[in-house]
């Protein structure tokens, strides 16, 4: 009889996201362990104790999935987790704290989409703003627009805060050549005022760019907002906009809302859990690879 495929879902807070477990079931996965308030140097342990009892053909149906709200200590660990295999016996690890990867992914890709259809231009050279951009997901999709050729500033409420945000997306994924910037949202004005791309990446039911943000950005082409709770993070940014002209925008922006955004995250997560569970080798995946996805997924949409 064939081995069941078990995933083993670790992360450092106190629970695991039902978010995550549900994606797990729906990609294939005969079943998924929870392990929680894991520490960075559990994870060598924990990988060893997997890839040991099953054999070489058992650790093809095992997996590690990283979880979390931390998008470097989920990187560390999926290093680690890395470094503590030992072949034959190497599982596919998979981290994606609190979704922010993947939804960072569909983010920049949902906006690389609306800029080469309306505007016939790419994320290389455009002026990035990255409004609530200090937590998971603003850093995620900072380095993956960076990395696209974008210039990124990242805006928080404090300036230490971001340029610290910043200077750690910059020199631990994007090998100091990002070029990624920190702002305080005091200076939101004069970042707005140059931005040709927003993402908004604040916390549900905060509005980081009001209707007269929007009139004032007179370079703004696409405009992305994560919230789906009233109001919007950014105005007249609807939940199911998709390409949608944005009321205010005195230059002819787009918006995409949040549930667009967040189907191509279901559709970005599912793949990459599934693509996990199928392979013949190894694979250690994170935003960078996130990020592929969402793009073929769209070119093919």
């Amino acid at each position: 009889m064939e081995k069941p495929y078990l995933l083993h879902l670790i992360t450092p807070a106190k629970n695991a996201s039902p978010f995550d477990v549900n994606m797990a079931y729906d990609a294939g996965w005969d079943a998924i362990t929870p392990y929680t308030n894991v520490e960075l140097d559990d994870v060598a342990g924990l990988t060893q104790d997997a890839i040991f009892s099953r054999g070489p053909k058992g650790v093809r149906r095992t997996g590690f999935f990283i979880g979390g709200r931390e998008m470097v200590l989920a990187m560390d660990m999926l290093d680690n987790a890395r470094d503590a295999m030992v072949p034959p016996f190497e599982i596919s690890v998979f981290a994606d704290p609190s979704g922010a990867f993947t939804t960072a992914a569909a983010m920049v890709a949902a906006v690389e989409k609306q800029l080469a259809k309306t505007f016939g231009e790419s994320l290389d050279g455009q002026k990035i703003v990255v409004l609530g951009g200090t937590g998971p997901v603003g850093s995620a999709a900072s380095v993956i627009a960076a990395k696209a050729g974008a210039s990124v500033t990242v805006m928080g409420r404090q300036k230490d805060k971001a340029d610290r945000v910043a200077a750690l997306c910059n020199h631990a994924y994007g090998a100091d050549m990002t070029g990624i910037k920190g702002d305080a949202n005091d200076h939101k004005g004069e970042q707005l005022e140059e931005a040709t791309v927003v993402l908004g990446t604040a916390a549900a039911g905060v509005q980081v760019m009001n209707k007269d943000d929007v009139a004032a950005a007179k370079h703004l082409k696409v405009a992305a907002d994560l919230n789906a709770v009233p109001p919007e993070g950014i105005a007249g940014v609807g939940v199911m906009d998709d390409g949608v002209p944005i009321p205010d925008s005195s230059s002819g922006a787009v918006g995409i809302g949040a549930l667009v955004v967040g189907n191509i995250k279901y559709q970005t997560q599912n793949h990459l859990l599934q693509q996990m569970r199928e392979a013949d080798s190894p694979m250690y995946l994170h935003f960078e690879h996130a990020f592929e996805f969402a793009r073929s997924y769209l070119q093919n949409d």
